[in-house]
């Protein structure tokens, strides 16, 4: 299928109307009411996916948006959908992100995908405007992966690039499971699996980095997401007493980490400045301070935006550890975990955004994502593109993560304008 996009048009009659605009305040108001769902005392986040916590925020998104009049529907593995209506049936525009947190998360990454999705949706009603297809917002499950191991998770099993079961079976560290924190949650897990046709798909997103403050640019037309993997290091060695063991003797899974972090720092030096290194989790066994640890787990992350350079890196990661292992004679391995290789956006989706900035007279910067994003999956099914905004001094996955109101109802406007033209597309063959 291809769209044939124009000018968006109004239904209204009489003088030309003034080109529509979001309620800035509404939004912003409902972005600190959602703060205030697992709010921390350094004023960020924590909403974990499929808590109490993360629960609560969708039960308030949920009224919020029958509110607005949208038809919702919930998946098998907890995607939520709210959906307005248009003309005709045609396949819908996609817009939305995740309410989901990190454990010291800020207030606006994903969530502000979300809430500025829902006020253009807001926008178009009060203004009374008809759109030739639906528009359909999402809410994506666990899209942060900090308390299940599998990041875009809900995206990901509604695209068909990770099977249910395998989400089913996550388990965080206590060793619930997603589809028992589903069940428990009250999400029928007996329900379809339902992927309706999409003419395209726009997600709104702070930056998460600091190019666009550093550049001074309001908008980021973002052009793809760069690739990237999560590895899992287990090392074994033999638990010992810290005092009578003689160091010589020991066999100690630290020496692997101590050997394989420098090594790895200049792997990533190596290959320039867009290489991405970072080791988030570092656990021995049994954790006694007088203890030599019988037991090594680190976690490595891996990012490059160049095909070629992102998997040159990850061999090289991938043999330095083994290299480390082995030369202390201890057991274990690397294994990767998770991948999403690099995504290309939709030039159609693309060019819709572009010349929404251009319209509002929007500063504007195209860029490529160093974070994943749910959109990484959509876009595997769909025509696609996101939207940044600047985030303060690039800070995200932070308690101290902000963003300027101004900005905040920029993006939200330019979300407005690209929905409105790739909306009013007309379905050609």
């Amino acid at each position: 299928m291809s769209i044939k996009t124009s000018t968006p048009e109004s239904t209204r009659t009489g003088p030309r109307a003034s080109p529509p605009r979001v309620d800035a305040e509404r939004l912003w108001s409902r972005l600190m009411a959602m703060a205030e769902i697992g709010a921390t005392p350094k004023g960020g986040c924590n909403r974990q996916a499929l808590t109490d916590l993360d629960r609560e925020g969708r039960q308030l998104f949920r009224r919020w948006a029958e509110s607005a009049g949208c038809t919702l529907r919930e998946d098998a593995i907890g995607n939520l959908f709210a959906r307005r209506s248009g003309r005709t049936a045609a396949p819908a525009v996609l817009i939305g992100s995740h309410l989901d947190t990190q454990p010291t998360g800020g207030k606006f990454d994903g969530v502000y995908g979300v809430l500025g999705g829902l006020e253009v949706l807001e926008t178009l009603n009060d203004r009374g405007i008809e759109t030739q297809r639906p528009v359909e917002l999402a809410v994506w499950c666990n899209e942060e992966g900090c308390r299940f191991p599998a990041a875009m998770m809900g995206s990901a099993v509604w695209a068909g690039r990770m099977p249910l079961e395998s989400a089913y079976a996550l388990t965080d560290r206590g060793g619930a499971s997603v589809r028992g924190e589903l069940e428990r949650l009250g999400i029928d897990v007996r329900r379809p699996l339902e992927r309706q046709p999409l003419a395209a798909a726009l997600e709104l997103h702070i930056e998460q980095g600091p190019v666009l403050e550093q550049q001074s640019r309001r908008i980021g037309i973002v052009t793809g997401v760069q690739h990237m993997s999560r590895h899992e290091v287990i090392v074994i060695g033999q638990e010992a007493h810290a005092g009578p063991t003689p160091m010589a003797m020991r066999r100690d899974p630290i020496r692997v980490l101590a050997d394989a972090l420098p090594a790895l720092y200049a792997l990533t030096a190596a290959h320039g400045p867009q290489a991405k290194f970072t080791v988030g989790i570092i656990e021995t066994q049994p954790g006694s301070p007088n203890t030599v640890p019988g037991r090594l787990r680190f976690t490595v992350d891996l990012r490059h935006p160049e095909r070629e350079r992102y998997r040159a890196l990850r061999a090289e990661a991938e043999r330095l550890v083994r290299e480390a292992i082995a030369r202390h004679g201890l057991g274990g391995d690397i294994q990767c975990v998770w991948e999403a290789p690099g995504v290309e956006f939709d030039p159609t989706c693309i060019a819709a955004v572009r010349r929404a900035a251009a319209a509002l007279e929007l500063p504007a910067l195209e860029m490529v994502s160093g974070a994943g994003h749910d959109s990484v999956n959509v876009a595997a099914v769909a025509p696609t593109a996101m939207i940044f905004i600047p985030c303060a001094q690039g800070l995200s996955h932070n308690e101290a993560e902000s963003a300027s109101a101004a900005d905040v109802a920029d993006g939200a406007n330019v979300l407005l304008h690209a929905v409105l033209e790739l909306a009013q597309a007309q379905t050609g063959g």
